[in-house]
């Protein structure tokens, strides 16, 4: 087979930081120096393109129209490639290959999102080993020449991660990413294994770029003795359509008549409510509980095991692709990336 190709497309971050010596603080510099601080790459067998945005962003200042022009870049250059890996930082990380594995349908490549604890020039650096392996991994394809895996993806610390699985838990340590709710889909050590069992199958269908995204969602996170009565008007006054409601354990909450009143009042004005748990790990079971069952009686949708980042991102979606309440929340019911297990 030829020599398989990647595009690394360079959003900002840690990874590619220097220090402004003037301010003591820690800038972006351009991808030309971050490819040329690991010159082994260009010993991986892998012919390998890169490009940049055109405005090089710390991940904390990620917009929706980022997201949509990440998924403009992979439709664009779909076709040259066999596989893309963005780097990115990593604080919201697990936000873009979230909304990435949403806008990208049918999707038959590699999109696997890496970066680093450490800047690319510390000798210390976490940043070599991840954006060799991820580049390695996006090269990756099975005996009839295609690519092997067919999703979007996290790689961090020797582990490629299912993007929409994942959350960012630690910002010391140079494994700052997990996944609680589903296995890893490959290890890295001497040999890098994949776990072909747990990645998606691959669609038959034609690549579709979606570019539209909602941003009409809000996030209410439940605390004993929290006060609903001024949410309904506060989120039907601001125009949101969908919100998320971060219970405890398997999707519980209060019983009393002034949460349950506010939750049926947003119902009956179409706002979408979404139950994920505020639990790490485990996931929401709606009427296991008497707690739960009131909420599902009143229409609340249960999110199954969906991250904060996964639940966000894919309301946004949903939202942004049809206008239609029915199919909304059809949709949100049911896996559409592999990002929850009912």
């Amino acid at each position: 087979m030829s020599k398989p190709k990647v595009l690394i497309i360079y959003t900002g971050g840690t990874i590619g930081m220097i220090r402004d010596e003037k301010k003591g603080t820690l800038k972006p510099f351009r991808l030309e120096r971050v490819v040329k601080s690991i010159p082994s790459i260009l010993e991986l067998g892998i012919e390998i393109h890169a490009i940049e945005l055109e405005e090089i962003i710390d991940s904390s200042n990620i917009t929706l129209k980022v997201w949509i022009e990440l998924a403009g870049i992979i439709e664009k250059y779909y076709k040259k490639f066999d596989g893309f890996v963005i780097l990115h930082g990593s604080d919201t990380m697990a936000y873009s290959a979230s909304a990435l594995s949403f806008l990208l349908e049918n999707l038959g490549k590699p999109v696997i999102f890496t970066g680093s604890q450490l800047p690319i020039g510390l000798p210390r650096t976490d940043a070599r080993e991840n954006l060799i392996t991820a580049l390695s991994i996006a090269a990756m394809r099975n005996e009839n020449g295609q690519s092997l895996i067919p999703e979007v993806c996290i790689y961090f610390e020797d582990q490629l991660y299912r993007g929409n699985r994942t959350y960012k838990f630690n910002s010391e340590n140079f494994d700052a990413f997990v996944s609680r709710n589903y296995p890893i889909l490959a290890e890295a050590g001497v040999r890098i294994r994949i776990f072909e069992e747990r990645l998606l199958t691959q669609s038959n269908e034609d690549f579709i770029v979606h570019t539209a995204m909602n941003p009409n969602v809000a996030v209410l996170k439940l605390f004993p003795g929290i006060t609903l009565k001024s949410f309904p008007k506060l989120f039907l006054d601001s125009g949101i359509q969908a919100v998320i409601l971060e219970t405890y354990g398997s999707g519980n909450g209060p019983t009393c008549d002034n949460f349950l009143s506010a939750v049926e009042e947003m119902i009956y004005n179409d706002i979408i409510i979404i139950n994920i748990t505020q639990c790490q790990e485990g996931k929401v079971e709606m009427g296991k509980y008497e707690t739960s069952e009131k909420l599902l009686k009143l229409g609340v949708i249960g999110g199954a095991d969906l991250t904060f980042e996964s639940a966000i991102t894919k309301a946004m979606f949903v939202l942004g692709l049809t206008d239609n309440l029915n199919e909304r929340r059809q949709m949100l019911k049911k896996p559409l990336r592999g990002e929850m297990t009912l």
